[in-house]
């Protein structure tokens, strides 16, 4: 436990699209860690809003024929929605755009005005003579004049990364109507951002968090710092406070790190607290995604040190997403939506903040896969936490049925002591996925101690040795319960009735893994975890494989058509059919989403393919003809009413048509939808 008091954050997610998977590698391992230490008795605050302002929320806006606000309330309400459904509990999850955040920018600003941090300057701005305006950041694209790759206006997204200043940009168009842009002039504000370098020098290397925020910044400074302009031309945001700046407003990443302060204010509005007990006399942690270091270990505490302010005390950054060993993109397809893809498909919240927690180190990329995610949660979740703690509670029950009043042994407490050290050392050094992986260790020690011990037979030969073995594991279980709830709170909170606890697991100290099992009566026992199983995970990949399909051709433009070959013609069948019997077969419309070979042969060839209202395996004779890979985004056309069949072991449930000795498939000349009927 520390007494100094904390406020952690959140990066802000921007209010013009959804809530995905790689959001969530931010979130929940900061909610893990401020749950985790309140229950250590650290005092906290937590603090997190949407970001607002910007180009990006303008354009969507203009595309929707709305206004930012309404955008930016819209998926304000969404991230809110999803982050409390995914147990991410902020004591205040405000907008950039509020009063409060408008007139601490303010504040702040001015005061760096009158320190002489800011100063005025004329640029080149690159302005659409058709659009008849000037184009800030996302309004304009074209080339980065540090690597010539594409870019867009504010940053270099497709090469090298680095942030561009306004003007920066060559071969400037605009990206609202392609028209080639002109230079003019414009006068914006700059911060003197240069001048703050020796003092993050000698900052940066006293940064704690993880390493790869502190390093990656200590290396920018040293190799370049340059002003940053902090003004752009715009309606939408924060109006830059200088009679000089008509039609100009703060730029985003000036207004949005600010809002850290402004929602601490909110909360403490609400409450009763104090914001300055923590911005100025506690620590400020921030949690981060790695795309955006520089803004929060360079820029912003160069802004807050200008302004007077206390900087960054800890700054934890996580490594990217992958999905599938892809790199994550919207645009192709590359996504798990966090409500669409998951919550709605009936999934735990637990089960995902488990596996984002102990996939892999915290800064490390994190490829996210539905197989993994199976394994994970059936091998570690169903077979090694739940399988301990429903045997031991069970075993109880119909073997003693009151739980037995005998002590628990000295040694369960020291493995339990060693577990609390261990996991506390852990997060207190941002280390979760070492934090989970103790945690799972003392269910491992415990599964152990009751498999060696086996009560079952015990009992029938020395029931006092059984019940001192049960009463131990028992002990073991509470713990495990008190240690896993930051990490699963609805799961630990249903164990925790099982153990017979009315009250609310949250509200005891994690200390309480050492106090003696108290209760003689246990509650309902059931399966705490039910197990993902193959038909599910399938489900879960079609749906994934089939929008990178669709991204990808939509992005070409183009439709898979079979290539014509010469062939010999076989005379046609002498027997005479009737319309009934062709009726009787029906075909439908099928898109491939998966293929591999099956084991062991030569001919086969496993197919997923989307029918329209599900996902079928079909097991087919094409595999001399087409690779796994070439048949994955192929439409194709299937019977569907055909009686399953097993072929080397594998059920097949359909049958797909192709043509000639090479099996040239039979294909759709025209892009219609999976399950759409063959007439």
């Amino acid at each position: 436990m520390t007494n100094k008091p904390t406020v952690v954050t959140c990066g802000l997610p921007y209010t013009n699209g959804l809530c995905h998977l790689g959001h969530l590698r931010t979130y929940i391992p900061g909610d893990f860690y401020v749950r985790y230490l309140r229950r250590l008795g650290d005092d906290i605050v937590f603090i997190c809003g949407s970001d607002n302002h910007g180009t990006p929320i303008v354009v969507t806006a203009e595309t929707e024929h709305t206004t930012p606000r309404a955008v930016s309330e819209h998926y304000h309400a969404h991230f809110d929605e999803v982050f409390k459904s995914m147990g991410i509990r902020f004591d205040r999850f405000g907008m950039t755009d509020d009063s409060t955040n408008h007139n601490r920018t303010t504040s702040i600003l001015k005061t760096l005005i009158e320190k002489g941090y800011v100063y005025e300057k004329t640029i080149q701005q690159s302005y659409c003579p058709n659009c008849k305006r000037f184009l800030p950041d996302r309004y304009v694209e074209g080339t980065c004049p540090y690597c010539g790759k594409h870019a867009r206006g504010d940053e270099c997204d497709q090469g090298c990364g680095r942030h561009l200043e306004p003007g920066e940009i060559l071969d400037p168009v605009c990206a609202t109507c392609g028209t080639k842009a002109e230079l003019r002039e414009q006068k914006h504000f700059y911060f003197k951002l240069s001048e703050f370098r020796d003092y993050l020098l000698e900052y940066l290397p006293t940064l704690k968090g993880t390493i790869n925020a502190r390093n990656y910044a200590i290396g920018w400074v040293e190799n370049e710092l340059t002003d940053w302009c902090i003004t752009r031309m715009m309606d939408w945001g924060v109006k830059f406070p200088s009679p000089d700046a008509e039609g100009l407003v703060c730029y985003v990443w000036v207004d949005a790190p600010i809002g850290y302060i402004s929602f601490t204010e909110e909360w403490a509005a609400a409450t009763g607290g104090s914001w300055q007990k923590y911005w100025c006399e506690g620590d400020r942690v921030h949690f981060i995604g790695s795309d955006i270091i520089y803004h929060h270990c360079v820029f912003w505490p160069a802004m807050l040190h200008g302004a007077g302010y206390q900087p960054p005390s800890a700054v934890v950054a996580s490594g990217m997403v992958t999905i599938d060993g892809q790199k994550f993109s919207k645009s192709r397809g590359y996504v798990v939506w966090t409500k669409e893809d998951y919550l709605e498909k009936g999934l735990p919240a637990d089960y995902l903040r488990y596996y984002l927690l102990a996939y892999t180190s915290h800064t490390r990329e994190l490829d996210f896969s539905w197989k993994e995610f199976q394994a994970r949660i059936n091998n570690e979740l169903v077979n090694t936490f739940g399988n301990f703690a429903n045997r031991s509670m069970t075993l109880v029950k119909t073997k003693f049925g009151d739980v037995p009043d005998v002590p628990v042994a000295q040694e369960i407490f020291d493995e339990i002591a060693k577990t609390l050290a261990s996991v506390e050392e852990a997060v207190r050094a941002y280390e979760f996925k070492a934090a989970v992986d103790g945690i799972l260790l003392l269910a491992g020690y415990g599964n152990s101690y009751i498999s060696n011990a086996a009560p079952w037979k015990l009992i029938k030969e020395d029931p006092a040795a059984a019940a001192a073995v049960l009463k131990n594991c028992l002990q073991i279980v509470k713990a495990c319960a008190l240690l896993i709830q930051p990490v699963m709170p609805d799961s630990a909170q249903r164990l925790w009735a099982m153990l017979g606890y009315a009250d609310d697991i949250e509200s005891h100290p994690i200390a309480d893994a050492l106090v003696p099992f108290e209760n003689r009566t246990l509650g309902e026992i059931y399966p705490l975890f039910a197990r993902i199983e193959d038909k599910q995970r399938e489900d879960l990949e079609a749906t994934l494989a089939k929008r990178a399909i669709e991204a990808q051709n939509k992005a070409a433009g183009k439709n898979t058509m079979s290539e014509e070959v010469k062939v010999e013609i076989e005379p046609f069948s002498e027997e005479i059919i009737s319309i009934d019997d062709v009726a009787k077969l029906d075909l439908r419309v099928g898109l491939v989403v998966k293929a591999e070979k099956v084991p062991k042969t030569e001919k086969l060839l496993r197919l997923q393919v989307d029918v329209g209202t599900e996902v079928r395996q079909i097991v087919s004779g094409i595999a001399l003809s087409y690779t796994p890979e070439e048949m994955v985004g192929k439409k194709i056309i299937v019977v569907v009413n055909l009686k399953p069949a097993k072929f080397r072991g594998e059920e097949s449930n359909g049958m797909l048509f192709a043509a000639g000795e090479s099996a040239s498939l039979l294909v759709p000349l025209l892009d219609v939808a999976p399950g759409t009927k063959v007439h």
